[in-house]
C-alpha cells in the first residue's frame, strides 16, 4: 500500500483535531496582536461633531455655538477645523448640559432613585441569529448615550469576550470569568471578575470554556439540594454591583440549558433575536414553548414568579429587498403584534467587515469603509438601540 493510501485509511483522530485547534489559536493570536499593536489592547476612536450632536440630542449648530461661547471646553481639532471627541469628553459635555440646561433629566438618561437595575438577556435557541452582534452594539450604543453598562458573556464560546480584544483561552484559561462567580464551590464576588474596558461607561464579565462546567455542576447541585439553586445565583451575584450600573446586557448561549435559565431568572427584560426565515421562526417557536414550560418548573423551585418588564423580538440580518424575508417579517408582526420591534437590525457588510478584526461599527474608522454602507449600518443599529432605550425608560415609568 502506498504512503498516500495509508494516510487515507488512517482517518482523522483526536490528535489531528488538537493540531487543528493549535494552528487556529496560533493564527488568531497573531491576527489579534497585529490588529492591536503596540499595546495589544483595543482602543476607542474619537467621534465627529455630527455623531456627538446626535448622541447628546442637540443640533450641530448648538454644539458649535457652545464651543464658541466657552460653555464647552475645546477638544482635538484637525487641520480642517473639524472637532473630534473622546467618549470621556462626550460625557463631560453631557454633564455640562445637565447642569446648565432647562431639563437636566433629558441629558442624563440613566437610573434615578427608585429605578431597578435593568437586566436584559439576549436569547435564542438557534445559533447565527446575531445575539452577540446585537449585544455588543447595543452595549456600546447605550454607553455612548450615557448609561453605565455591564456586558455579561454567558456563552462558553466567549464570542462577546473576544470582541473586547481578549483571548479567553490565553488570559482566562483557569480563572477570571463569570464561572467563578456562579460555581458551587469557592465562589468569588462578581466584582472580582468584572473587567474595565477601553470603552467609556462599559465594563464586561468574560466567559471561557470552563463556563460549560456549570451545566454539569448544576445538575449535581440540584441532586444534592445545594443552596442557593441555579435560578438565584446570578441575581445574588448582581446584587453586589447593582448600584454601579444602569443596564446589564447578557449574551446567552444558543441553547436552553442551565446557563440560559439562570440568565432568564435574573432578567428584567428579554430581547429575542430572530432571522426572518421559516426555519428560524419555527426554531424560535420551539424555544419559546420549551422556555415557558421550563421556567414554570423553575418558579416552583424558587417559590416565586419569574416576570419580565418586557419581552421584545428583534428581527436581525434583515434585507428589505429580499421578498421572502419581508413576507416572513410581516408574518411575525401579524402574530406577535407590538412585541416585535419596529426597527430591524439590517444585514450589513459594514458590520461584517468591522467584525473581521473584532470591531463594531462604533469602533472602526469610518474612512476605512464605504460611507454609504457604514451610514446605513449605523442608522440601523442606532434606531434599534433607541427603540429599546424607549422600552427601558418606560419600564422605569417614564417616556
Amino acid at each position: 500500500m502506498t504512503d498516500r493510501g495509508m494516510k487515507l485509511n488512517r482517518g482523522v483522530g483526536t490528535a489531528d483535531i488538537g493540531a487543528f485547534a493549535d494552528s487556529l489559536a496560533e493564527s488568531l493570536n497573531r491576527q489579534m496582536r497585529a490588529a492591536f499593536q503596540p499595546e495589544e489592547r483595543k482602543s476607542l476612536r474619537r467621534f465627529s461633531s455630527t455623531e456627538v450632536a446626535e448622541l447628546l440630542r442637540v443640533s450641530p449648530s448648538n454644539l458649535r455655538n457652545r464651543h464658541k461661547d466657552g460653555s464647552f471646553p475645546e477638544v482635538f481639532t484637525d487641520g480642517r477645523g473639524h472637532r473630534y471627541y473622546s467618549a470621556e469628553e462626550i460625557d463631560t459635555l453631557r454633564d455640562i448640559l445637565a447642569r446648565t440646561g432647562k431639563n437636566a433629566d433629558a441629558y442624563l438618561p440613566g437610573r434615578r432613585d427608585g429605578d431597578r437595575l435593568q437586566i436584559v438577556s439576549v436569547v435564542n435557541f438557534k445559533g447565527g441569529s446575531s445575539k452577540t452582534t446585537a449585544t455588543i452594539h447595543l452595549a456600546q450604543r447605550f454607553a455612548l448615550r450615557g448609561y453605565r453598562v455591564l456586558a455579561l458573556d454567558f456563552d462558553p464560546q466567549a464570542s462577546l469576550t473576544t470582541f473586547f480584544g481578549i483571548r479567553p483561552e490565553l488570559e482566562f484559561a483557569e480563572s477570571g470569568t463569570v464561572y467563578d462567580a456562579l460555581r458551587y464551590e469557592n465562589k468569588v464576588p462578581l466584582s472580582s471578575v468584572i473587567q474595565k474596558t477601553y470603552f467609556h461607561n462599559l465594563d464586561m464579565v468574560p466567559a471561557g470554556l470552563l463556563l460549560s462546567e456549570y451545566e454539569t455542576e448544576t445538575a449535581n447541585a440540584l441532586a444534592r439540594r445545594v443552596q442557593p439553586i441555579f435560578a438565584e445565583r446570578l441575581s445574588l451575584a448582581l446584587d453586589e454591583v447593582a448600584a454601579v450600573y444602569d443596564l446589564v446586557l447578557i449574551d446567552c448561549p444558543p441553547q436552553l440549558g442551565f446557563l440560559t435559565l439562570t440568565a432568564l431568572a435574573a432578567s428584567t427584560g428579554l430581547l429575542v433575536t430572530v432571522v426572518p426565515g421559516m426555519l428560524d421562526i419555527a426554531s424560535m417557536s420551539q424555544f419559546l414553548k420549551l422556555a415557558s414550560e421550563t421556567v414554570q418548573t423553575v418558579e416552583e423551585a424558587i417559590g416565586r414568579k419569574v416576570a419580565w418588564d418586557f419581552v421584545k423580538f428583534l428581527i436581525t440580518r434583515y434585507e428589505p429587498s429580499d421578498g421572502p424575508q419581508t413576507q416572513m417579517a410581516g408574518y411575525l408582526r401579524s402574530i406577535l403584534a407590538g412585541q416585535v420591534m419596529t426597527e430591524p437590525m439590517l444585514k450589513s457588510t459594514a458590520i461584517s467587515d468591522a467584525g473581521m478584526t473584532q470591531q463594531t461599527i462604533y469602533e472602526v474608522d469610518p474612512s476605512q469603509l464605504i460611507r454609504k454602507t457604514i451610514d446605513r449600518a449605523m442608522s440601523s443599529v442606532n434606531n434599534v438601540a433607541d427603540e429599546l432605550e424607549q422600552t427601558i425608560q418606560m419600564a422605569w415609568g417614564r417616556r
